[in-house]
């Protein structure tokens, strides 16, 4: 989250998505692009989890983040690639650009300014939102 700030990118930590799948790390750009971030703690995670594939269709831009020793050629050459810790990131390789229909944005957009602000307001007043599901 530190890395995707540093870039004026804004994001929100496990994000549900439209059929119920949950990214690691869903981010706005000022532009409006959006981003996700899967984040693979080992090549074992990778393997058993091909749920990736479905974040595609809801991003502008799409990363894996592992960490330095991770096994860069299990990754799929075509996807941006984050080398990272609990506290910074760096930028291995460049995410393609594949931009989202107009109307899938807006949802999408619409769907992180909601929980954005939910989840502020449980900080505020964490009875009144306590029994609220995350959209």
């Amino acid at each position: 989250m530190r890395w995707l700030l540093e870039l004026d990118r804004f994001a929100l930590a496990e994000v549900t998505l439209p059929g119920g799948r949950r990214a690691d790390l869903m981010a706005v750009a000022r532009s409006g692009e959006i981003e996700v971030v899967e984040i693979k703690s080992s090549l074992a995670d990778f393997r058993a989890d091909r749920k990736w594939v479905d974040y595609l269709e809801f991003s502008d831009r799409f990363y894996f983040a592992v960490a330095p020793d991770f096994p860069l050629n299990a990754l799929p050459d075509d996807e941006g690639v984050l080398i990272a810790d609990r506290y910074a990131a760096s930028l291995h390789r460049p995410a393609v650009y594949r931009p989202l229909p107009a109307a899938r944005r807006r949802a999408l957009l619409l769907r992180l300014a909601r929980l954005g602000a939910l989840r502020l307001h449980a900080l505020a007043d964490p009875e009144a939102v306590g029994a609220r599901v995350e959209e």
